[in-house]
């Protein structure tokens, strides 16, 4: 190996080497040139092999040059030109290029020769001057936002943290923290719905997006705050190296997302009592005359067979008076809801993947937010021709539905899962809502959709019923699957607009 090298030679050394290099003998001439220094002046060898070393700077610099090499001739050592400054040089086409420059003395038998090397430094310094200015966008960014800045090592479980991370978490010393130290800080209630964005975020599968706002406390006065945080993982063969991100408090607008919310709540709750009263009261006005005739021809077929001869005739014609009675309060009942729902419905083509982020960004408005959602939407998918508000409804109703039964099943992690499909034979969408929570039993999901039938405490039981009316006046149909193994799963059509 060693006997190798030491049959290499001058140039090929010379011609190896990364930097741009100049070999120039004691009157300045350039006697070689390696690829790097053709490319970097943009001359070939033969021509740099013509001129002096003088002809690659700017005219300005030329004659004190001249100087600076007679006063390096007389005492020739290893050295680098400049006293720190960066120096010019002139490219074929005429640009100055900035450079560092060095030189080292080669001494032979006959002449003094000096090896120039030539280290580019302009895009050096555009790039510092790129970063610094980046990080000074970045600090500001940071102080108008109160933004705080995490790097979490995955592997060793230990999260670096800026000043105001700690201030977030209520931590004013170590600049890192154990996940053992962390995790107490976050609220029991967030915990699991943390770990979850955590573990999708990690997944090597996943785009390593990381999203999740939960509440900490403060150790030492226990006051809650609100954080949101975003970030993303950055894998390595395959594994979650670290998760960088920013975390910022939003207190202030959940106490006031949890205001309106409470005087949405409120004003809704007024409306619904003023609409179950006045529905009741026009069902019952509705049904009065053919219940009370139901209940006198009952009441002739009871006196009829305390006889000890019964009138045949007269129990028959009874009868199909109830049987009339009967018909004619369900017409009844179906011209009211028909009443209700009365009225021209606009509809309009639709994106129905944006109908349903937007329903879930409603829901979330309205204060149903403890749940992961996951979606398998289709791209490009034909536009479905409804009514956009009363689409969004359902979609919102069904939403609500299910946050509030896997609320109330107590799920460790809430998960709402809305599929899109396509139903070829029929040009129809297939929307697919379903939860985790504890589903519905055979009764159950045979009388879900019947007015006033609710397995909420406080529900009123007409919200399935109205949902399945609209999407019905929309051209399609809502059912739920009695066979879903986990959680309740509901289905609906829309036919698209071509």
């Amino acid at each position: 190996m060693t006997d190798a090298l030491k049959n290499l030679s001058f140039r090929t050394l010379f011609d190896a080497a990364v930097e741009a290099k100049l070999l120039v003998d004691d009157t300045g001439r350039i006697a070689l040139a390696n690829p790097a220094a053709q490319l970097l002046f943009g001359y070939s060898e033969d021509e740099l092999c013509e001129i002096t070393v003088e002809m690659l700077m700017p005219a300005r610099y030329r004659e004190q040059h001249q100087h600076y090499r007679a006063l390096f001739l007389n005492n020739p050592d290893k050295r680098a030109m400049g006293n720190g400054k960066a120096l010019a040089a002139l490219h074929c086409d005429g640009t100055e290029m900035i450079l560092d420059i060095s030189l080292s003395p080669i001494k032979t038998q006959r002449q003094l020769y000096i090896l120039i090397a030539f280290i580019v430094t302009d895009q050096r310094l555009k790039t510092e001057e790129a970063l610094r200015a980046s990080e000074e966008r970045l600090r500001l960014a940071k102080q108008a936002a109160s933004l705080g800045i995490f790097d979490c090592d995955c592997e060793n479980k230990i999260i670096y943290w800026d000043a105001q991370m700690r201030r977030l978490w209520g931590e004013e010393s170590n600049e890192s923290v154990t996940y053992d130290e962390f995790l107490p800080m976050i609220h029991p209630e967030d915990r699991a719905a943390r770990k979850a964005a955590y573990n999708h975020a990690i997944d090597p599968t996943g785009n390593g997006e990381f999203s999740a706002e939960f509440r900490v406390i403060h150790p030492r006065s226990g006051i809650e705050h609100w954080i949101s945080t975003i970030g993303r993982v950055h894998f390595e063969a395959g594994h979650a190296r670290r998760l960088v991100g920013v975390a910022q408090d939003i207190t202030e607008k959940k106490n006031l997302q949890k205001k309106l919310q409470d005087q949405r709540n409120e004003i809704e709750s007024l409306f619904k009592h003023q609409v179950a009263e006045r529905t009741a009261s026009a069902i019952a006005h509705e049904l009065n005359q053919p219940l009370t005739a139901i209940s006198a021809y009952s009441e002739v077929v009871l006196q009829a067979l305390a006889n000890q001869e019964i009138d045949f005739d007269k129990v028959k014609k009874a009868l199909e008076g109830c049987v009339e009675q009967a018909q004619r309060a369900g017409r009844s009942l179906h011209e009211l809801l028909a009443f209700l729902q009365k009225g021209e419905i606009k509809t309009e083509q639709l994106n129905l993947n944006s109908i349903i982020n937007e329903s879930l960004s409603m829901a979330r408005d309205d204060g149903y937010e403890e749940f992961h959602q996951v979606l398998n939407l289709q791209q490009d998918l034909p536009d479905v021709q409804a009514n956009r508000t009363q689409i969004l409804k359902v979609l919102v109703n069904l939403i609500k539905n299910a946050a509030e039964a896997m609320l109330i099943a107590g799920a460790p992690i809430s998960t709402i899962t809305i599929s899109v499909q396509t139903l070829a034979e029929t040009n129809m969408a297939l929307v697919i809502v379903q939860d985790n929570g504890p589903g519905l039993d055979k009764d159950m999901a045979k009388r879900i959709f019947e007015p006033f039938f609710s397995t909420k405490p406080n529900g009123i039981g007409m919200g399935l019923a109205i949902s399945r009316a609209l999407i019905e006046t929309n051209g399609g149909q809502l059912w739920v699957d009695p066979d879903a193994t986990q959680g309740a799963k509901f289905h609906f059509t829309l036919p698209y607009a071509s």
